[in-house]
């Protein structure tokens, strides 16, 4: 029995085109199913996570308002009239504040939590600024000092205000 070679290679070659061609559609098919799956996937981490990071912008903005030295300092009045006290209980509460929201900083981006803790560091500095200079000889001078270069010049948390505004409207 003799084979002819020819005839069964011309018959197999539409069978290797439809398999090459199955193999092709189903690998297709796989990828778009497996895309499809993290869209859903990635969508539905989207309606879970996008309240987290509301509500983190939202905390965010509540430190810096009450780190703010207009708010800080009406809320904290001076014990006595040593400036030096005044000065560490200022920022100790700013940094207890700090310290009660540094968890928010997963949620954020980290432009908008570089700009937060500019701020914070910003208004201790307003502070401690404040506190060395000489004309400042207590508590009471000092809030007033700070007061009116907050009237002159703005809230260091401002500018940090302005910017987690224009991210949350991205975000939205």
């Amino acid at each position: 029995m003799k084979i002819e070679i020819i005839p069964l290679i011309i018959s197999l070659i539409p069978a290797i085109l439809v398999t090459l061609l199955a193999i092709y559609f189903f690998k297709l098919h796989t990828t778009n199913e497996e895309r499809r799956r993290r869209f859903i996937l990635h969508r539905e981490n989207q309606k879970q996570a996008l309240p987290l990071k509301i509500q983190a912008y939202e905390r965010v903005v509540l430190f810096l308002e009450r780190i703010s030295p207009g708010k800080l300092l009406t809320r904290m009045a001076p014990v006595g009239e040593d400036k030096k006290n005044y000065e560490s209980l200022l920022i100790h509460t700013i940094d207890q504040e700090f310290e009660h929201n540094l968890t928010q900083q997963i949620y954020v981006s980290d432009e908008c939590w570089n700009t937060v803790k500019a701020a914070k560091n910003a208004t201790i500095s307003l502070i401690r600024k404040t506190t060395l200079q000489e004309s400042v000889d207590s508590a009471d001078k000092m809030r007033e000092i700070i007061l009116t270069e907050l009237v002159e010049k703005g809230a260091p948390s401002d500018a940090a205000l302005a910017f987690i505004k224009n991210e949350i409207s991205d975000i939205l």
